[in-house]
């Protein structure tokens, strides 16, 4: 009697000697992801950013886990979404753009945030120094909004005679919007060409902003950096296509979808990048500490199977001096 007691005992020990492991071993930390567009459209920003954590040492499920929230391209959403991942304890807040990255900094300012900046951070606010960021707030700026003057001079290259360019650009977003008609508009003075603004904020106004070029015949186009314009980009390349207007985008994610060129800075590499800092605070780094990265690669990209189909003949001088040229 007395052994098979003892048998027991030990046996409901060892059973639950997994269950006193498991309640020692530390919470798995959280990373709350911030955006102002929709899950659709930015797989490949999804990807990019658990490769750089990956590359910090943290894999999603394994030792950190990651709590997405979208805002469908309905920004008026975003403090509401910054404000749960705060309530959510989360460890880190990613945030991608200017208006994401205004709605976590109200939320907090204790939790780390790491933001992706279409243009410089210190002149927005969001860090007191580039060197030195201070508060709870770092990342990484890849300048598309404040390289729109030399885009436009890419375009006037590809289209010699372009005299009237339409530039597309967010509503909604008026602090990139802003910040790329300023440049625009100054690199246009000095081409000599005129610049009409087309501001749209749903895929309806895209449509809408297309069919006016009946009227208005532009000499090429020209898309401002927003989440809304990526997310909607294969939209506006077709739309590009249909009404045969040369166009020339931030990103490279536009020529893949099918529009004919683009300049700027690598978002894949961007979002990488807020992957790999968000790592480095899980690992005890704060985001005063850890210095703004600026893009220092900028691509030109080139479409030349899409200049085929608008009928556009691509100068020589362009494609020696594109980083990739699809065909």
């Amino acid at each position: 009697m007395m052994r098979r007691e003892f048998i027991t005992l030990v046996g409901g020990a060892a059973a639950a000697w997994p269950f006193v492991a498991r309640a020692q071993q530390p919470a798995m930390p959280v990373i709350g992801f911030l955006h102002p567009a929709s899950p659709d459209g930015n797989a490949e920003r999804v990807r990019a950013f658990r490769q750089g954590l990956k590359q910090a040492g943290f894999v999603d499920g394994e030792n950190v886990a990651l709590e997405y929230r979208w805002a469908d391209n309905q920004v008026a959403r975003l403090p509401a979404l910054a404000t749960e991942l705060v309530r959510r304890a989360v460890a880190a807040i990613v945030v991608f753009g200017p208006v994401a990255a205004f709605a976590a900094k109200a939320a907090t300012t204790t939790i780390p945030i790491v933001f992706v900046a279409p243009e410089d951070p210190v002149r927005l606010g969001l860090v007191t120094s580039l060197a030195r960021p201070g508060g709870n707030l770092t990342g990484i700026n890849f300048f598309p909004a404040e390289v729109s003057g030399k885009r436009l001079g890419l375009l006037r290259e590809l289209v010699p005679g372009a005299v009237r360019i339409a530039a597309l650009v967010e509503s909604s977003n008026p602090t990139s919007t802003d910040s790329t008609l300023r440049d625009v508009e100054v690199a246009a003075r000095e081409l000599g060409v005129q610049i009409q603004v087309l501001k749209v904020a749903t895929s309806r106004d895209i449509d809408a902003a297309f069919e006016s070029f009946a009227r208005e015949r532009p000499d090429g186009l020209m898309t401002g950096i927003s989440a809304f314009l990526v997310d909607r980009r294969v939209q506006v390349a077709l739309q590009a296509a249909i009404h045969r207007v040369a166009a020339i985008y931030p990103l490279r994610e536009f020529v893949e979808a099918g529009g004919l060129m683009s300049y700027g800075a690598s978002l894949r590499d961007a979002t990488q990048q807020v992957g790999i800092y968000a790592g480095r605070i899980l690992k005890g780094q704060k985001p005063a500490d850890l210095p703004v990265v600026q893009a220092t690669k900028l691509e030109l990209v080139i479409n030349r199977q899409t200049a085929r189909l608008l009928g556009v003949t691509v100068p020589d001088s362009l494609l020696a001096r594109a980083d990739e040229v699809i065909e």
